[in-house]
């Protein structure tokens, strides 16, 4: 009983080159795909992080539609961001993305009661996203995808992904997919900001409409990339 109680030990324990077993991290992933699942799924916050971007944004559109005044749809939208960080608190639970929205509507009120014209509301989100769209599509010509930084995060060295082409040429893919609901945007809200006429019912409707729905479908997207491949990633030896 002794000898077999012993030979299940030795099959059990993975010692390493020191003869210590190497206990593997929890929030260990063995693959490329499943390390940038996560971490995309944990900066965007869920289905409820998205949702919280959302609600602050809706808020000021439809107080601004009914009452077409900016005053009141502003302390709408601020105060639903305030109940959702209040709710956050309570729970004791990461308030990062409802502060997120706070500062946008904040910057947002800013615009609009700056100039009493609401549709100067969505002018910082069109020209966030802007710059988004520039910044991201530099960093994937410049061959350092910004996805490419969420491995060095999970493997603890910030650059040795790029070492791998096949690594480089996965998160430039998966960059551009961050990319296009940019340009998107972009291209959608802009015309219609400039368009003549109080525009501001039809930019809320198409910031609601391509937010949250927009970036789930971003999402989808992306997992289904990610759901093709099995890359192991190859952490530095201590």
């Amino acid at each position: 009983m002794s000898e077999v109680r012993a030979d299940r030990d030795d099959t059990a324990e993975a010692p390493g080159e020191d003869g210590a077993e190497k206990a593997k991290p929890r929030d260990a992933h063995d693959t490329v795909e499943a390390a940038v699942r996560a971490q995309l799924s944990k900066a965007l916050g869920g289905v409820r992080g998205m949702l919280e971007a959302a609600a602050p944004v809706t808020a000021f559109t439809l107080t601004f539609v009914i009452v077409d005044e900016v005053k009141p749809a502003v302390f709408a939208g601020i105060g639903a961001a305030v109940v959702l960080l209040l709710v956050r608190v309570l729970q004791r639970s990461n308030p990062q993305f409802v502060l997120n929205s706070l500062v946008g509507i904040a910057i947002a009120a800013f615009f609009a009661l700056r100039s009493g014209d609401a549709e100067d509301a969505f002018l910082p989100g069109i020209l966030l996203n802007a710059a988004y769209a520039v910044g991201l599509t530099f960093s994937i010509l410049v061959r350092w995808p910004a996805v490419g930084f969420i491995i060095g995060s999970v493997t603890g060295d910030p650059t040795a992904w790029r070492s791998d082409p096949g690594i480089v040429k996965l998160c430039s893919r998966l960059t551009w997919l961050l990319v296009l609901p940019c340009v998107l945007r972009v291209a959608v809200q802009y015309p219609i900001y400039v368009a003549a006429g109080d525009q501001s019912g039809l930019l809320g409707a198409a910031k609601i409409a391509m937010g949250w729905p927009l970036q789930v479908a971003g999402l989808a997207a992306m997992v289904w990339l990610l759901a093709r491949g099995r890359t192991p990633i190859e952490r530095p030896r201590t």
